[in-house]
């Protein structure tokens, strides 16, 4: 069932808030962008559809973990770029759940039937 799908990329998204939220403890800069978006590209990205939305949302989320990595810590635009950083993974999870629809990788391993769209499991 494609709920399970929507799960994921809610799950996906809530981690990658968290570590967003969390940098810099834990994670260098170099590998801040691949830690937001390690549960995503494991959990949902091969079980979509490939569409340049959500393509671009992931794009999106990578350049604005780049740019808080760059930002110095304490530095006044710390906090603002944490928080486009958020947006930016929020904008993931909403492009994901809005146009997201199951491929057949997804089908295989029980979420949902291939062709199935993410807003009507959700």
């Amino acid at each position: 069932m494609a709920a399970k799908l929507v799960e994921l990329v809610r799950e996906a998204a809530a981690r990658a808030r968290l570590v967003a939220r969390g940098y810099p403890s834990g994670c260098s800069a170099e590998a801040l962008p691949w830690a937001v978006i390690k549960r995503f590209d494991e959990d949902v990205r091969g079980h979509v559809e490939r569409d340049p939305r959500i393509e671009d949302g992931r794009d999106q989320v990578l350049i604005a973990a780049v740019n808080l990595a760059e930002a110095a810590p304490d530095d006044e635009a710390e906090a603002p770029e944490r928080e486009r950083l958020v947006k930016a993974i929020n904008d993931l999870e909403w492009v994901t759940l809005s146009r997201g629809i199951v491929n057949r990788a997804a089908a295989a391993s029980g979420h949902g039937a291939a062709g199935d769209r993410l807003r009507d499991a959700g």
